[in-house]
């Protein structure tokens, strides 16, 4: 299968310091430049793909890949009724640091643990979570086709594999339009609120445009080995669920 995604420099000292420079405003940037719809993105995963309480997958926990400051881990959290245990996964540790500092302070750290991990190699073992999920984070691996092969391997048969990231809008006059904000204005607003010249909201654009979607993303998720992969647009596409199940 040709890979059609455009090359971006996403080695992983790039990245890592790119977020980590980031990190002590990401939650407030991430509000602000979607005017809060990421909130209603992460709840919208929650329903879509929910927890599974009960049956043979009941008790097996959730990974939340690529967790930045736990946001998605948070929402399946408070999903589950705190009934089930979630590891929030990164390897950028100035954002763990501020995940986990954000469950301290909502009183759910015994129930999310924050761990250290490339998304390249897991060191979690075979067939372990119900859900794994990765919100706006799949991009920054390095190795797309390993880290959803990684996903799919810690996941449990009857599980599912879950993937949340911007896409490009299909319709026009938005996606002209939306185009154009996200290359010439959403990076100096975040460069403007950041105070300093990173590159990051240069590099968000740039990562966008250069990875999967719609049914390329779905085809390298049944190439990791996932059955009945589909997506679904949120927000006339400005972000892209997709769901796949682990037979």
């Amino acid at each position: 299968m040709p890979n059609t995604a455009t090359a971006v420099d996403k080695s992983g000292d790039r990245v890592r310091q790119m977020f980590g420079e980031i990190a002590p405003r990401y939650d407030l940037l991430n509000h602000l430049l979607s005017g809060n719809v990421d909130r209603y993105w992460r709840w919208r995963t929650t329903r879509i793909v929910p927890p599974v309480l009960k049956g043979r997958l009941g008790v097996a926990p959730i990974l939340d890949l690529c967790t930045g400051t736990g946001d998605l881990a948070l929402a399946y959290d408070r999903a589950a009724k705190g009934r089930l245990r979630v590891t929030a996964a990164d390897f950028c540790p100035e954002m763990l640091a501020l995940g986990e500092k954000k469950g301290a302070n909502r009183g759910v750290n015994g129930r999310i643990q924050w761990v250290e991990a490339d998304a390249n190699q897991l060191q979690f073992d075979d067939n372990t979570y119900q859900l794994v999920t990765a919100a706006f984070g799949l991009r920054n691996v390095s190795d797309t086709d390993a880290g959803l092969r990684e996903m799919t391997r810690v996941c449990k048969p009857g599980g599912k594999v879950a993937v949340l990231e911007f896409t490009t809008p299909r319709w026009q006059p938005f996606k002209a339009f939306y185009g154009w904000y996200f290359r010439n204005v959403l990076p100096r607003i975040g460069q403007a609120v950041m105070r300093n010249n990173s590159a990051a909201y240069e590099y968000l654009p740039e990562s966008v445009k250069g990875f999967y979607e719609y049914e390329q993303l779905t085809e390298r998720m049944t190439a990791a080995g996932l059955s009945n992969v589909r997506f679904h647009p949120l927000t006339l596409g400005i972000a892209t669920l997709y769901v796949g199940e682990k037979v």
